[in-house]
């Protein structure tokens, strides 16, 4: 295979898990963007001073605003670094409020086949409970659950997608299976 398999979903829909599995049966290596992202960002100014001082002012929902143009920079500059890889985007990088940044999103990724959602079930609100569930493992901040609604319900991940894989009832290997499976 020498296509890129990208992941996107929201926040613990186990995009990293099953890219790890995937690049493990298909011997292919992993680039996980937010291990890489901020040295992306920083080619265009990104800044952690600024992103503090958003953060002070504007709590996290700021930062996340902030984010968004390097976020999109930062597909373009992974996938021309890392081509021919198995790909789990962050959340916030398929999701784009603004449409002058989506239709940039989506102008890099419409060559590329193998892009896949992954979601709990074709019911959000069941997909909302379930990723809810999953995340309260890790944080009670409240923004980021709302933030990771926000993700499951917003245009973005279903417009740059090829593919949505439903992942409830799924083991992590089964769920990396019905992507090997569906490859272009």
């Amino acid at each position: 295979m020498k296509k890129p398999v990208i992941l996107t979903g929201p926040i613990c829909s186990g995009k990293t898990t099953v890219a790890e599995i995937i690049s493990n049966k298909l011997d292919i290596p992993q680039c996980s963007i937010d291990d890489v992202r901020f040295d992306y960002y920083k080619e265009i100014g990104f800044s952690k001073e600024q992103q503090e001082r958003i953060r002070q002012r504007d709590g996290f929902q700021g930062v996340y605003a902030y984010w968004k143009p390097f976020e999109v920079h930062a597909v373009k500059r992974v996938l021309e670094d890392y081509p021919n890889y198995i790909h789990d985007f962050g959340a916030g990088h398929s999701v784009y409020e603004d449409e002058s940044l989506l239709q940039k999103a989506q102008v890099l990724l419409e060559k590329y086949e193998n892009i896949f959602l992954l979601l709990p079930s074709s019911d959000i609100n069941e997909s909302v409970n379930t990723l809810a569930e999953r995340l309260s493992k890790f944080t009670d901040d409240q923004s980021v659950f709302k933030l990771n609604e926000h993700f499951i319900k917003h245009k973005s991940n279903r417009i740059l997608s090829k593919h949505v894989i439903y992942t409830n009832g799924k083991s992590a290997e089964e769920v990396a299976q019905e992507i090997i499976d569906n490859i272009n």
